[in-house]
């Protein structure tokens, strides 16, 4: 398998929006490389869970500046993806919990 299936997806995102997407719009979120385009988000979610990928929506984010005593610094850019799945799909990151 090709490595750069594995590292176009970073990590999912679970948090309450993220939930309250995935019960209404059976939608997934995960975070991403910030150079990943929606073609290779769809292959990598397809190939890494086995599943079929209706559509794609990413939003990218600025990182917030962050200042520590006298200096300043800048968190990261990051990038989000919305993935919603076909019908009848779906990826549990919790099973049995």
């Amino acid at each position: 398998m090709n490595n750069a299936v594995y590292s176009v997806l970073t990590s999912p995102l679970i948090t309450e929006k993220a939930t309250l997407v995935k019960e209404e719009g059976n939608q997934v979120v995960f975070r991403v490389r910030p150079d990943a385009n929606k073609h290779a988000i769809r292959h990598a979610v397809e190939t890494l869970f086995k599943v079929k990928v209706e559509k794609v929506r990413t939003v990218q984010y600025l990182g917030k500046a962050k200042r520590v005593g006298k200096s300043l610094g800048k968190k990261s850019d990051w990038k989000k993806a919305y993935v919603t799945l076909a019908e009848g799909n779906q990826i549990e990151f919790f099973e049995g919990v």
